[in-house]
């Protein structure tokens, strides 16, 4: 699609009062610089309507990084018309704002590649494309844009800090040391999900399979792997925006080192999200997913409804809240959860007593989390 600019508008214009006022006064040099005006816009719109003969792919790596963390795009521009291409600029959308690449000219047959930086400072999904190619005349008075290429995704995933969780819960099947990958197979069926590659082929569910349209495998759990239930605090009274952010890092530290570390996870907030995972990688790239696009809520309660009702004993729990604790809450927690500690953040550094951590934010609340018997056990 080509448009007029603002100097193609004001060009237009004057062709069409040079135009006129010739007609009106007879004069033939109007005419002629009102004709030489129109004819150049006429030429501009034709030279900037026509399509770019060039093929223009976009790549992102790492699809997945930490904030803060470098992210790069490489953008490359094939052409494969049998004339020269002029040069021309690329606009590639980053979230709400836009990178603008110059595309040199490029001779045919030849390609180019454009690398760049993505910004990667704020926590979330950032959408990266589509391409807009743009391209004006020598004189500026008309312009051209095509979207062009595929729509990626980054995930910006909360920082994450150095965390040491201990294994808890009695060996499994008499293993000695951490087991490289899940145990399946037990009677404890844990849920249904789409298949993966690498899952086992015996424990696809043919029911799930036909109604869903999808593959679907059954996934056991092994009840005695150490388990370990992370409760965010999600409302906005209790913490600011800036103090929630280190909150996320807090949970994503624990988690993160939780799953690799060979424990079921299961993340919980105030919100009403409720997502259990068995452990590895998979499992801590899907708690890490979640935690980059959760936000805050108005809720009320510090707990669910689910948790609160949960069975004593059932693992390890760890309370990410803001300095003003619940503590009726908490306590109904304890008595369920004999293993809890809690986090508090948004407030001066203290001296962590008990299972209780106080820190002002992520950095300094998994140092105090290391250092204390809270990261020892």
């Amino acid at each position: 699609m080509s448009r007029l600019t603002r100097r193609g508008v004001v060009v237009l214009v004057l062709a069409v009062l040079l135009l006129t006022a010739g007609v009106l006064a007879g004069h033939p040099l109007l005419r002629a610089l009102g004709g030489l005006c129109a004819g150049a816009l006429v030429a501009a719109v034709a030279l900037t309507a026509r399509r770019p003969s060039v093929v223009v792919t976009r790549e992102v790596y790492p699809d997945r990084v930490e904030r803060g963390r470098p992210a790069l795009a490489r953008l490359l521009v094939r052409n494969q018309g049998q004339r020269h291409q002029p040069a021309f600029t690329a606009g590639d959308r980053l979230g709400e704002g836009v990178h603008d690449v110059r595309v040199n000219a490029l001779p045919p047959g030849t390609e180019a590649s454009y690398h760049y930086e993505l910004p990667t400072q704020r926590r979330g999904r950032l959408p990266v494309g589509p391409l807009v190619l743009e391209r004006t005349d020598p004189l500026g008075l008309a312009r051209g844009r095509l979207t062009a290429g595929e729509s990626a995704t980054v995930w910006v995933h909360p920082r994450r800090h150095p965390l040491r969780l201990p294994a808890r819960g009695t060996p499994r099947h008499h293993h000695e040391g951490r087991v490289a990958e899940d145990l399946h197979g037990s009677l404890d069926l844990r849920e249904v999900r789409e298949y993966q590659p690498g899952d086992e082929v015996r424990h696809l569910h043919w029911k799930a399979a036909a109604r869903t349209g999808q593959l679907m495998v059954r996934q056991y759990a092994d009840p005695d792997q150490p388990r370990l239930t992370l409760l965010l605090d999600t409302r906005s009274r209790s913490l600011t925006p800036a103090a929630f952010e280190e909150a996320v890092e807090v949970a994503a530290s624990v988690l993160h080192a939780a799953a690799l570390g060979g424990q079921r996870c299961r993340l919980v907030t105030s919100g009403g999200l409720d997502l259990s995972t068995s452990d590895g990688a998979t499992a801590a790239r899907r708690l890490l997913d979640e935690l980059c696009e959760l936000g805050q809520d108005q809720e009320t309660a510090l707990a669910p409804g689910a948790l609160a009702r949960a069975r004593g004993g059932d693992g390890a729990l760890v309370v990410v809240t803001g300095g003003s604790l619940d503590e009726a809450v908490l306590a109904r927690l304890r008595g369920r959860y004999p293993a809890t500690t809690v986090v508090a953040l948004g407030v001066g550094a203290g001296r962590p007593v008990g299972r209780l951590i106080r820190a002002a934010d992520a950095a300094e609340a998994v140092s105090q989390w290391n250092a204390t018997p809270a990261g020892r056990r």
